[in-house]
């Protein structure tokens, strides 16, 4: 760290020197020490440190250097202004030339170094997302909003480079170990609206850190709206399909939102029993939403049935065969899953458990959850932003999630749906160390 700081400061007068060449010859400054700068500057626009050259990834290399880059433009920026400003009092009216001059080779010199950096961090931030760049942009030419807007961006890309570095050197360090090389393979089951094949990555970032981590996965490829029975049979002939070409014997289920309901099906009521060893559920309404009640009463048919009709189509275009809209809203509904609770009891020899978690407050979710979320509350109480809290609980074990501070963890965080790095929240990790138990108990 204290080499890292260093170079920060060397780095800072390095720039702030060539800024300001023109006033420091004419101040005195050596004839060798303005030949040095130049080229001490070409090394800064081309490695601002020497420390990033260590993390384990080439993006997160450029990411750094670019944070590195932004954070020097700025204090290197105020210090050329505040000098800019004295020298306009002892020189302005004797030597103009000179000091339009040095403003000149300021201005050219610090854009320079912003523009080296900002496009550094605009091609390889992820977490920075449309949003800071936007606000980036906006910003750019009001005062004060663009410096408290740079700051924002490089706090983001300075903490994804720490954090991505972090998950890399640690997934390095337990390589060998196998955590997640379960006894049967993952099949990973997506909820309703949603797909896993063709055109969409329901689960973001999380498949690869299992793999990376020993994990054998398949996924669920059934259709993104259909009724609990329908989906369950698409599901259980899935099953088989992986039992059989693989070998395996039996799969571990962790299944996303319906498509807990789903595979609960597909175990109970089709003989998939045998080939499950466990059933993991994340945010699976089990018993229901009493909000999907009241829409679908309060709705008229019409309006339902023409929101029906252009979804279908819509998913009909994308490859699902037979996609049934309000099929697959009515078995959310409380008053379905309680009847499907009574007819579709748990098999033994299956370990069964559960995860939920809560949105904090609306405007902790994306858009549309942070809307749900408020309508969910009053007709269910707590909630993810679809899901209410008491719906989660199923199995042997039972996991519940949140937050320190505002904002929670909504429905769409528990795939890494938005690949958003959350604070006090590592939703791949969490994934590892959930499959990590699986292959403790010998699944």
């Amino acid at each position: 760290m204290g080499m890292r700081y260093l170079q920060r400061i060397v780095g800072t007068a390095v720039i702030f020197a060539v800024a300001n060449l023109p006033a420091l010859l004419h101040l005195g400054m050596p004839g060798w020490a303005a030949a040095l700068a130049v080229p001490l500057f070409l090394i800064v626009m081309v490695t601002p440190s020497a420390a990033n050259r260590r993390l384990p990834a080439r993006r997160l290399r450029i990411c750094g250097d670019g944070c590195e880059l932004l954070g020097v433009f700025l204090v290197s920026a105020a210090a050329s202004a505040v000098f800019e400003i004295r020298l306009f009092f002892s020189l302005f009216e004797s030597r103009r030339g000179l000091w339009f001059g040095n403003l000149a080779m300021i201005v050219f010199t610090e854009a320079a170094v912003f523009w080296n950096g900002i496009i550094r961090v605009y091609i390889t931030s992820a977490q920075l997302g449309l949003k800071w760049r936007i606000v980036g942009v906006l910003c750019g030419w009001i005062p004060v909003a663009n410096l408290a807007a740079l700051w924002k961006i490089i706090s983001v890309a300075a903490e994804e480079t720490r954090f991505e570095s972090m998950r890399i050197w640690r997934n390095r360090d337990r390589k060998e170990r196998g955590i997640c090389r379960t006894k049967y393979p993952l099949l990973m089951v997506h909820g309703v609206f949603f797909r896993d094949f063709k055109y969409f990555n329901y689960w973001g970032r999380i498949p690869r850190e299992l793999e990376e981590n020993g994990a054998v996965i398949y996924y669920g490829n059934h259709q993104s709206a259909a009724s609990v029975r329908d989906s369950g049979g698409e599901l259980a002939a899935r099953i088989r399909q992986i039992v059989e070409e693989s070998g395996c014997g039996k799969v571990n289920v962790i299944a996303h939102s319906k498509g807990g309901l789903d595979t609960r099906y597909a175990v109970s009521c089709l003989g998939m029993d045998k080939y499950v060893a466990s059933l993991t559920t994340i945010n699976t309404p089990h018993r229901g939403c009493v909000f999907a009640d009241y829409l679908l009463d309060k709705i008229p048919d019409s309006v339902q049935l023409k929101v029906a009709e252009g979804y279908n189509l819509a998913l009909r275009r994308l490859g699902d065969e037979k996609p049934d809209f309000l099929a697959a809203v009515g078995d959310l509904t409380a008053s379905a899953c309680e009847e499907f609770n009574r007819q579709v009891p748990d098999r033994e020899g299956i370990y069964y458990q559960s995860v939920g978690s809560k949105l904090n407050r609306a405007a902790g979710g994306r858009f549309p959850l942070n809307f749900s979320h408020r309508l969910v509350e009053y007709f269910d109480g707590p909630n993810d932003g679809l899901v209410a809290e008491n719906s989660f609980p199923w199995g042997e074990n039972f996991t519940f999630l949140t937050t320190q501070g505002k904002r929670g963890i909504s429905h769409g965080d528990m795939i890494d749906l938005n690949r958003e790095n959350i604070r006090d929240f590592d939703v791949r990790e969490f994934y590892v160390q959930l499959v990590s138990g699986l292959r403790e108990r010998g699944l």
